[in-house]
């Protein structure tokens, strides 16, 4: 999921080592706090109310929103933004230093990989997105001294085509919406495996074809100067312009160019479901997505659902994260202390996320019938916990468990490997 970074000084030299590698620099809290708020995101799309209890209320369902494919999307936007500061922010390394740190990230990456299968295999009702994130990052190397414009340029351009060649690919070789992740499970055969492959890059949770422009734009804010009031504003308006064209073009395509006509068919064979869980045969219909839409209508790709993969909601997610984020590095800011504990969550993402993979599979499993009646509970107490463990952890030992064997064994490879 997530890895710690050091962010960008704005315009002191930074000091270089005689090796080569340039010194760390001091975290973003606004980059931490943001992703705290991708684990709590997490938390309420895998066990909150709404999870548990489908009428735990009207707050049940803001909550939802916040959670559902938003979450997610923060973490693999931030993911963009952790490579761009973990080499070197709005000053790009280049050189050996740069060698090091793509050494750093591949071994990064291959770690997560290995995690993620693992946290799948254990069989929690969780889509984990690590072995995801893994691949994110190996196709990132490539791309790490383009300049913003350039990457947004880029993700613009594959946000565009990137969930037209999954609609007609899947079509082509016969697939539906498979959703799901990666376990040791699915590489057992050579078959298993070319299935593997096709669910990390076409049609799992995550799928890589749709997902990588998240990736790009964090890059892309990564390389700006973050510290800067200016560019923090303009994140902000970005992202508010692209969450508007992403749900309103949404809106505009299925009531008003027709795109709900062409859907016809498939919201009539949902309204006897729909009307027995209280919802629109729209809204169930984009409730029902897993990482892709089917492949059984071209008009599907004008829905803006969570986990759908259309351009509507790969543009107005990104929105959604660049608004979030500008808005955590303001209040970061601010209230440094107030917040020290929920920036921690951030800082241990990924060891949260791991202990929150794994607590899922015994606590669903030990009490699954008795969860639906006290829906707020398991939220609240998984909130707390995290708060207050990361809340002491990092103030007293740094760097959290998951992130100590990342850095330390990323740190050592690029040194041994790159001279």
């Amino acid at each position: 999921m997530v890895n710690p970074n050091e962010s960008p000084t704005v315009v002191l030299p930074r000091a270089v080592d005689t090796s080569g590698a340039k010194a760390a620099q001091p975290r973003l809290n606004g980059v931490d706090l943001a992703r705290a708020l991708a684990v709590l995101g997490m938390f309420v799309a895998h066990i909150g109310p709404l999870m548990l209890d489908p009428h735990a209320g009207t707050a049940a369902g803001v909550l939802a929103a916040f959670g559902n494919g938003h979450a997610s999307i923060l973490f693999a936007t931030l993911a963009g933004v952790s490579l761009a500061l973990l080499t070197g922010g709005s000053q790009p390394h280049d050189g050996l230093a740069l060698r090091r740190d793509r050494i750093r990230i591949a071994v990064r990456a291959a770690i997560l990989f290995v995690l993620g299968m693992a946290l799948t295999q254990l069989g929690t009702p969780v889509m984990v997105i690590l072995s995801f994130y893994a691949v994110y990052f190996l196709l990132a190397l490539p791309v790490l001294r383009l300049s913003p414009a350039v990457l947004a340029v880029l993700a613009g351009i594959w946000a565009v085509v990137a969930p037209l060649l999954s609609f007609f690919i899947r079509r082509s070789l016969g697939e539906q919406t498979a959703g799901g992740a990666l376990s040791f499970s699915d590489l057992a055969t050579p078959s298993d495996a070319g299935a593997g492959l096709l669910r990390l890059l076409l049609d799992g949770a995550y799928p890589v074809l749709t997902w990588m422009p998240f990736v790009l734009v964090g890059l892309a804010v990564g390389r700006l100067d973050l510290r800067s009031t200016a560019v923090r504003l303009r994140l902000l308006g970005t992202g508010v312009g692209l969450a508007v064209l992403g749900s309103g073009g949404s809106w505009l395509a299925l009531h008003v160019f027709g795109g709900l006509q062409a859907l016809t068919p498939i919201l009539d064979a949902l309204r006897p479901f729909a009307d027995q869980v209280g919802k629109t045969p729209l809204e169930l219909l984009q409730m029902v997505s897993f990482g892709t839409v089917p492949t059984s209508n071209p008009a599907l790709l004008l829905l803006d659902a969570p986990h759908s993969g259309t351009t509507f909601e790969i543009v107005g997610s990104t929105g959604f994260a660049l608004a979030v984020l500008a808005l955590c590095l303001f209040v970061a800011d601010r209230l440094r202390t107030p917040l020290a504990p929920l920036t921690a969550v951030g800082a241990l993402a990924l060891t949260v996320y791991t202990l929150q993979v794994v607590a899922l599979k015994f606590v669903i499993d030990a009490n699954s019938q008795s969860l639906a009646a006290h829906a707020w509970l398991p939220l609240i107490a998984f909130v707390l916990v995290a708060v207050l463990f990361c809340g002491l952890w990092r103030p007293l030992l740094g760097r959290g468990p998951l992130e100590r064997v990342l850095h330390w064994t990323s740190t050592r490879a690029s040194t041994a490997l790159a001279r």
